[in-house]
């Protein structure tokens, strides 16, 4: 895709990017494809997928206790537990507010655990890079964030996405619709969002601006950007998926280049 030659003007280092089409098949692709890049919080996505296979075994349910009082598995994924941003200090009441919270996804990782008897980094290798072929992704850390991925393995999860195999398709489809509408919320490096919609472990694009996907965006647009200089997301309108993976962190370049990449690209497919 001519579109995805726009990363060489980016002003970073070291760029790849790929487009997956709804049936699978990657369309186009640019840059060193098995570069290993640290995700920041494209893991969450990761992490939340591990963890709706726990729930569809049986090992964990979506509304059990975990994370602060009143708060479940559910409210971890949607941010909205209550707890801090990088600390396990509860902030508000689960349910009323959309705080995003790195905290919560390592609470979460300890409850899956401690469920399955299974170290999260094992469960998420067995649950989901193996059997999508991600041989050059793992989980060197926490679950909210440090994540190591390429470009090719992101590939086969955004196809994974849009045809899902390890979970049903109902599943998916609530994780990629809003839970606990209505809430507002910081989403980070874009500011106060009215509402600022999630589902489980996905970003809801929706109505959101500023936001870091395109103009031309569908609002059932759904995924997550990571501080590394990352970004995965699917829109089920076009039927596609775009990956793209830098070494530079997040800042004004990308809130700058990104929406543009977006654009170019579903123009491109349509």
């Amino acid at each position: 895709m001519e579109s995805l030659r726009m990363i060489e003007n980016w002003p970073v280092d070291t760029a790849a990017a790929a487009v997956v089409r709804a049936d699978g098949t990657t369309v186009g692709a640019h840059g060193p494809a098995g570069h290993r890049f640290p995700l920041a919080s494209v893991t969450k996505p990761l992490a939340a997928y591990a963890a709706l296979v726990a729930v569809e075994e049986g090992a964990v349910e979506l509304d059990e206790p975990a994370g602060p009082a009143g708060s479940t598995v559910r409210h971890l994924l949607a941010h909205t537990s209550g707890l801090a941003f990088d600390e396990h200090r509860a902030m508000a009441e689960p349910g009323t507010r959309r705080l995003y919270s790195n905290a919560g996804f390592e609470v979460l990782g300890d409850h899956i655990a401690k469920a399955t008897d299974i170290p999260f980094a094992d469960y998420l290798r067995e649950a989901v890079l193996e059997p999508l072929g991600m041989t050059a992704t793992d989980l060197p850390g926490s679950p909210a964030k440090d994540g190591v991925s390429t470009v090719s393995d992101l590939a086969r999860f955004a196809a994974e996405l849009q045809a899902p195999r390890l979970l049903s398709p109902e599943t998916v489809a609530e994780a990629t619709s809003v839970a606990f509408p209505g809430l507002t919320g910081i989403l980070p490096g874009y500011g106060h969002q009215r509402p600022n919609d999630w589902g489980l472990g996905f970003e809801i694009r929706d109505g959101k601006s500023p936001h870091w996907t395109g103009a031309s965006s569908s609002p059932r647009t759904y995924g997550h950007f990571g501080q590394s200089g990352t970004f995965l997301w699917v829109d089920p309108a076009a039927g596609a998926a775009c990956v793209a993976l830098t070494d530079r962190a997040f800042g004004p370049w990308a809130i700058e280049v990104w929406p543009a990449l977006t654009d170019a690209v579903l123009a491109e497919l349509s």
